[in-house]
């Protein structure tokens, strides 16, 4: 058994790093400029409209984005909770913990260079999971890469085939990846995380060679789930709404009083970012390029994990969204990005450099250091015993609402390639794989569903590509009608049915 583990495992790292590093990296920067080119720098040229339509739009008297008038679709706000969901989970803590100790500070530099080309790769996803989403039987919308891959790419002259292949992977990664990270793995550090800050001194026995906490914990969190999941989309939605803004809150407002109290270190913290970004203190020759490498693999990587920029994974929920716009809900996934990683993984980092357990002068690691816990300790450090609590519910929290977004993900996967008969049967295999998570030991599982996150990003991207000079002209239609007051037809939605349908909708809000 233990040499097919390491084979496993072997063949696992040989595929995630020809995926990450030989391709994925390169096909994800090359992928953000190049939709931050053709759309003429969105995300900084409209920062004020794109403001405006997603967090301004909130405060409208008619309720904006809050707004949900069709039962079958859900609000601006709830789609981006939901994909928030998803995207604030163990990467915003542990994760930026990880690409620190690993690839020292300038990882951080290198997550918000993925950061903001990554803003547009996720505008311009969403963008097309809109224009290609149809409804199924049920009369929700459906939408995601493997639609825009099928109807869009699939569209070109001699690319049917290719297409339609390309989709299929896609849900099946999809599908793979929902077990693994988006179940599993998150389950597991909840798992950790609790038994670390409430029951170090709780020993009830083990069944099996598995701890009885591990599994208690592990079935309340089934139960909890599984209650739900099964309710759908509009349940998970409804409970990310109402969970996700606050818990992103508190955790920004305990990283703001660390930050406070470090105030003094913030010059060095930044100036240590900037400094090792480019391998000022790594050694001449080929070191020096293996440091560097490293560095931006690290940053580039955690930050994809932590906001989904081309995965292809949030479309799949924005694609549900009551509006009309393309444009409009893609401009919720360029605020996505930015809160993700401009806010929260920022002020982790910051908690992190200002622990001292990272050298400011020579990007140096402390002997002894866990980056799995080293957001715990700092928050430990400061507020005492309670700063351990806070770590502990926080991770419960955006895990556990990781767990619940991916599961729509999958759903979504499933739907595709099954119909919409085999989403229970998914659902059920969901739920009772959350307790796999809680009692498993081994890091492989975690491994390879990396490996699936980087498959995903694959087929995504490619589409995403192909169909660059549609993403401009949807943009370009948008912008000429809505700042320059141009008399043109809305490009909502390839197929001229639905967009009449759209179009003539009295529940559907602009």
């Amino acid at each position: 058994m233990g040499k097919f583990v390491e084979q496993i495992t072997n063949i696992n790292n040989v595929i995630n790093e020809f995926v990450w590093v030989k391709i994925g990296l390169i096909l994800l920067i090359g992928a953000g400029v190049l939709m931050t080119c053709c759309t003429g720098f969105f995300q900084i040229g409209h920062v004020g409209l794109w403001w405006k339509e997603t967090i301004g739009s909130m405060f409208k008297k008619d309720g904006g984005a809050t707004k949900k008038t069709d039962r079958k679709s859900i609000s601006q706000f709830q789609a981006l909770c939901t994909a928030l969901a998803a995207t604030i989970g163990t990467g915003n803590i542990a994760g930026v913990s990880a690409a620190i100790v690993i690839g020292g500070p300038g990882a951080v530099f290198w997550m918000w260079v993925a950061a903001f080309f990554g803003m547009m790769t996720n505008y311009s996803e969403n963008v097309l999971g809109m224009y290609f989403r149809r409804r199924n039987k049920d009369g929700e919308w459906s939408g995601g890469s493997m639609y825009f891959l099928k109807d869009g790419l699939g569209n070109y002259k001699g690319c049917k085939a290719i297409g339609s292949v390309l989709a299929v992977l896609f849900a099946i990664f999809a599908i793979l990846a929902s077990f693994g990270i988006g179940n599993m793995g998150q389950i597991n550090k909840i798992t950790l995380n609790l038994e670390s800050a409430f029951f170090k001194s709780v020993d009830l026995g083990a069944v099996a060679g598995v701890p009885v906490i591990n599994l208690i914990i592990g079935f309340a969190l089934m139960v909890v789930a599984g209650l739900i999941i099964i309710g759908g989309l509009q349940r998970i939605a409804s409970f990310a709404e109402k969970v996700v803004p606050f818990m992103a809150l508190f955790y920004v407002i305990g990283a703001v009083i660390v930050t406070v109290l470090n105030f003094n270190m913030l010059g060095d913290i930044f100036t240590s970012i900037f400094k090792f970004a480019f391998g000022v203190k790594a050694v001449a020759g080929g070191a020096a390029g293996v440091a560097i490498s490293q560095v931006i693999t690290q940053g580039c990587k955690r930050g994809v994990f932590s906001n989904e920029a081309g995965l292809g994974s949030s479309v799949m929920v924005h694609s549900s969204s009551n509006v009309k716009e393309p444009v409009k809900q893609g401009m919720w996934g360029i605020f996505e990005v930015f809160f993700d990683t401009f806010i929260v993984c920022t002020m982790t980092a910051v908690v992190v450099l200002s622990s001292g357990a990272i050298d400011l002068k020579t990007g140096a690691v402390a002997a002894g250091i866990n980056d799995a816990t080293l957001v715990s300790q700092v928050f430990g450090n400061t507020f005492g015993q309670f700063g351990e609590y806070f770590v502990a519910i926080a991770m419960l929290l955006f895990a556990f609402t990781t767990v619940l977004g991916w599961s729509q993900y999958g759903v979504k996967a499933v739907e595709y390639l099954m119909g919409a008969k085999a989403v229970n049967i998914y659902k059920v295999i969901f739920v009772f794989m959350i307790m796999s998570g809680a009692v498993m030991t081994s890091s492989l599982a975690w491994d390879i569903s990396d490996t699936f996150n980087g498959l995903m990003m694959v087929p995504n991207l490619i589409g995403v590509v192909a169909l660059f000079p549609l993403v401009r002209k949807i943009t370009k239609n948008y912008v000429a009608r809505h700042k320059k007051g141009e008399d043109i037809e809305p490009m909502i939605n390839f197929d001229k049915a639905v967009q009449a349908e759209v179009m003539n909708s009295d529940v559907v809000v602009e």
